[in-house]
């Protein structure tokens, strides 16, 4: 009787067991793929060790006519999109370990502001964001 129920127990518990580890590779996976880079152009993503990022980095797309700031979320995400020609200016502001990139409008409100970048990605941003302005410019004259 007592080996029966041993057994069962042996049984259950490693089923729960393995439960327990699918469910986590499928949490991994979803937390993987939300945080993987978006196609379309020059992508900019925040270092996991930084606040704010841990689970879902924020990520900067920076294409010839546009700036867009994606934060991911547990369902969906948030997502701010700028034309390059409203960008009025570009700060970094630089800490010990990483920089914050704000990004200010031509109207002077919804400026986007994301922390934890590596410097080097912060000045490349900057440089991106002036080159395009550049080109757009020299193109509508």
């Amino acid at each position: 009787m007592e080996s029966a129920t041993a057994a069962v127990t042996s049984n259950w518990m490693i089923a729960a067991a393995a439960a327990v580890v699918l469910i986590t590779a499928l949490v991994l996976w979803y937390v993987w793929r939300k945080g993987r880079s978006q196609p379309g152009g020059t992508t900019f993503r925040a270092s996991r060790l930084s606040a704010g990022n841990r689970v879902f980095p924020t990520q900067v797309l920076i294409t010839p006519s546009s700036v867009v700031h994606l934060r991911p979320q547990w369902i969906g995400k948030l997502e701010h999109s700028i034309h390059i020609a409203h960008i009025a200016s570009v700060r970094i502001e630089t800490n010990l370990l990483f920089s914050d990139v704000y990004i200010e409008t031509t109207g002077g409100t919804s400026a986007v502001s994301c922390s934890g970048h590596h410097k080097g990605d912060a000045v490349r941003m900057k440089q991106l964001i002036e080159q395009y302005q550049t080109d757009y410019y020299k193109k509508s004259l």
